[in-house]
């Protein structure tokens, strides 16, 4: 058997030592990978900041970030870290912070750990935490949308630490190109000028000063009728005629009357004749006198009497009819009922037309209690029907002293103009009437508010697309509403087209998830 000589063994001992120098090389490498890296995960970005004096640059390391064992994201820097979640465990969303130290959990301290939070809308938010058995959670609950800058500040040891994060949850991704070509449109939020208004129902009826419901006033037999439903009639006009024995009686009456008259006055003519000639007593003369005035009576009391029945004291027709009695239009107006039919008896007090004068109409509005105190008489009200694009405004000219037993509300009235026959009688409507008028220093167009999940939403304009913003409202007039909370003034939102970014931001909710 061979032995080996000293230049084996030199050679051998030169490899050995060149080996263990190119591990070590290797294992130096290795360490100084930063974590994160080794995995292919994403770093970023952050600082710590030494809040003792004269702390040195040492502290200026990168943070990184993993996955955490509780499913959240881990920033750290040096040996110190952070793992960052939204937890939804007990309905509303807050921040679970867990604090680690050389990988090892730390027990979370009062008041070593705040957040402050930018939303796209320009508030920002300032989140306090309180400890639990293994982590820090936030006071108050995040408000959706989850799109902000968060800037982190944590203490350990007598050191500050920071970290800075963003995000993008719910965030609904439109190119420009895409946003012209959907039609939306965008604004800024601002100050805007908004008279609030209360809504009530309400309904068109007739002018009740200018309808009548016509009447015989003598009882008898339908011999023509000359107006017709929906016929426009003329003050005075004929618009039936009555053959009644009534009339009949009346006129002979006042004939008879007249004739009595006639003979009564000769009478008086002669006796003063004979009176003053000396040849009768004066007695005489007295008594034709009276005879002459009580018949003068008896024609004026008869012919009152047809004038007041509408009927004329004199005969027109060529057939000299007594019986004939000719029913006119009280006014200028429209035949909108009819009961009457050729050859029908009626009484003296059947309705057998109404007629009224449609020029103007009165739209009747239903108060509730509540609303009393803002329908006054005088004040301007806007009408809208509700079948057709059609409005006018009016004054209120009526409202009601006393609330119905039945449906406790009271009504109000307003004198409509009606030259074109547009506001027709029982047609419903909704009535505006303005209760104040104030200056808000937020306000949105009104139709550019969404409701999601039963809340007033707002699409705000971020870079690369919109988030849901959820506002509270307040004063609006139906154009411009008022942006109570949840919105800055000069905040882009979108207008026309933001039901495309709701239906839109739909198909993306069922991934939401914190």
């Amino acid at each position: 058997m061979n032995t080996i000589n000293k230049k084996q063994w030199t050679a051998i001992a030169v490899i050995i030592v060149v080996g263990l120098l190119l591990s070590l090389f290797i294992l130096s490498i290795d360490k100084s990978m930063p974590e994160g890296e080794e995995h292919g995960e994403e770093s970023h970005a952050g600082t710590k900041v030494d809040s003792t004096e004269g702390g040195d640059d040492d502290h200026a390391d990168e943070a990184k970030q993993t996955q955490g064992p509780h499913g959240g994201d881990v920033y750290s820097d040096g040996d110190f870290k952070l793992e960052i979640l939204l937890s939804e465990e007990g309905g509303e969303p807050h921040f679970r912070i867990y604090p680690f130290n050389q990988d090892k959990p730390l027990q979370p301290v009062a008041d070593q750990l705040s957040v402050q939070l930018k939303r796209p809308s320009g508030e920002q938010q300032r989140i306090e935490f309180e400890p639990e058995k293994a982590y820090w959670q936030s006071t108050q609950a995040i408000d959706e949308p989850h799109v902000f800058e968060a800037n982190v500040m944590a203490r350990h040891d007598g050191q500050t630490f920071q970290f800075a994060f963003n995000k993008e949850e719910g965030k609904v991704i439109l190119t420009d190109q895409q946003i012209a070509e959907t039609g939306i449109t965008i604004q800024n939020a601002g100050v805007a000028h908004i008279i609030s208004s209360v809504t009530l129902p309400g309904e068109i009826r007739f002018n009740e000063d200018k309808t009548s419901h016509v009447v015989p006033r003598l009882a008898g037999v339908v011999e023509s009728i000359s107006a017709n439903l929906g016929q426009q009639v003329k003050k005075g006009q004929v618009i039936a005629v009555i053959a009644s024995t009534a009339l009949s009686e009346q006129r002979s009456e006042l004939l008879s009357a007249q004739k009595r008259l006639e003979l009564a006055r000769n009478t008086f003519a002669r006796e003063k004749h004979l009176w003053e000639a000396k040849i009768s007593a004066e007695q005489d003369y007295l008594q034709a006198r009276q005879a002459m005035r009580e018949m003068e009576i008896a024609v004026q009391n008869a012919h009152q009497k047809l004038i007041a029945l509408g009927a004329s004291p004199t005969v027109s027709s060529s057939d000299g009819a007594l019986n004939r009695y000719e029913i006119r239009a009280p006014f200028d107006g429209m035949v909108v009922e009819k009961h009457i039919a050729m050859g029908e008896a009626v009484k003296e007090d059947a309705s057998i037309f109404t007629i009224s004068d449609l020029s103007t109409v009165w739209a009747e509005i239903i108060v509730s209690a509540k609303h009393l105190n803002v329908v006054q008489v005088g004040k301007q009200v806007n009408i809208k029907a509700t079948a057709f694009d059609s409005s006018a405004s009016g004054t209120l000219s009526y409202v009601g002293a006393l609330m119905g037993e039945q449906t406790r509300t009271a009504k109000a009235r307003v004198t409509l103009d009606n030259p074109q026959m547009a506001w027709r009688p029982g047609l419903f409507i909704t009535v505006e009437l303005p209760t104040q008028e104030s200056e808000v220093p937020v306000a949105v167009a009104a139709d550019a508010i969404q409701l999601i999940k039963n809340k007033p939403t707002i699409f705000i304009r971020v870079p690369g697309g919109f988030i849901a913003q959820p506002v509270t409202t307040g004063l609006s007039d139906g154009k411009v509403t008022e942006i109570v909370t949840g919105l800055m003034s000069g905040t882009e939102y979108a207008v026309n087209g933001s039901f495309v970014i709701k239906s839109e931001q739909g198909k993306s909710s069922a991934e939401h998830s914190h």
